[in-house]
């Protein structure tokens, strides 16, 4: 009897274990964040290993693993050449939608473009149309996309990040206002490197730290 007693509270400690293990292991679950990374034109067109003319090599997989040292699950590819940004945003917003069915929260998704790869965030934004999803846009707006590029338009927490020494990102405050769907937060940051658009080549903090403020849901940047 005594046996039995003791199996019988040893299966009891066992199960209630398991039980505290899969309530944690749930709840860590529901505070995963995940990243979608889409890089530039210039690792779209090149080998890593090549180095652009003026701004020297991309680093793309620096930038890939200091999301995923911050625990982030990052989901990145480098793109085939002459990639359309419209048709792979239409594919990236199903994944999305994959993952919001599955259960995970669209606060806890957030999509960040450098360059070409930030018009692909754009189109994300534009055809996702999820007012609760994190976008980070970097140096990837110009005035003229006002007009040339009628059919982006922003929805959801948006930052955008452009250096002051580059023409081919500047301010989109006139996108913002010019679009036609929700927004609940809207930042902007100006870097002032002198790196031109290779600010965007280099695993750096300048524009990195506050993408992972962004993707934690600290919309002041604190």
């Amino acid at each position: 009897m005594k046996q039995i007693l003791k199996l019988f509270f040893a299966f009891l400690i066992t199960a209630f274990s398991f039980s505290i293990a899969f309530s944690q292991e749930k709840k860590q679950n529901e505070n995963q964040r995940y990243i979608f990374f889409f890089h530039n034109k210039f690792v779209e067109e090149n080998d890593l290993n090549v180095s652009h003319p003026e701004y020297g090599k991309a680093e793309y997989n620096q930038i890939l693993e200091s999301f995923r040292k911050d625990n982030f699950i990052v989901f990145s590819e480098k793109r085939k050449k002459n990639t359309n940004a419209a048709d792979y945003a239409e594919k990236v917003v199903k994944q999305i939608q994959k993952l919001i069915k599955k259960g995970v929260k669209p606060n806890k998704i957030t999509v960040i473009g450098t360059s070409k790869g930030g018009y692909i965030a754009q189109y994300v934004s534009t055809y996702l149309a999820n007012p609760d999803v994190n976008f980070v846009f970097i140096g990837c707006f110009r005035d003229s996309d006002i007009k040339e590029i009628q059919d982006i338009n922003y929805c959801g927490n948006i930052l955008t990040i452009y250096e002051k020494s580059d023409i081919y990102g500047v301010s989109a405050i006139r996108r913002k206002e010019t679009s036609k769907l929700k927004v609940n937060h809207f930042k902007e940051i100006e870097l002032n490197t002198g790196l031109k658009h290779g600010f965007l080549y280099k695993a750096a903090d300048n524009w990195i730290a506050p993408c992972k403020k962004w993707a934690n849901e600290n919309y002041d940047l604190n």
